[in-house]
């Protein structure tokens, strides 16, 4: 799924259901920066999926 956001030639209709549905089953607000926006220079779906798996919600 996140190499499919990564994939300029994706429908932008399409890369929004797939932002959405990754957001939900990762519980990660910040998905959408870790694909379009990350401070690594060459970021893999890898990379992306694991920095999302670490996030951990603040109780407040």
């Amino acid at each position: 799924m996140v190499e499919c956001l990564m994939n300029p030639e994706t429908p932008e209709e399409q890369s929004s259901e797939t932002l959405t549905a990754l957001q939900q089953g990762l519980a990660c607000p910040h998905i959408s920066d870790y694909v379009f926006w990350s401070s690594d220079p060459n970021p893999t779906p890898e990379k992306v999926v694991d920095r999302a798996m670490v996030y951990k919600p603040i109780a407040l």
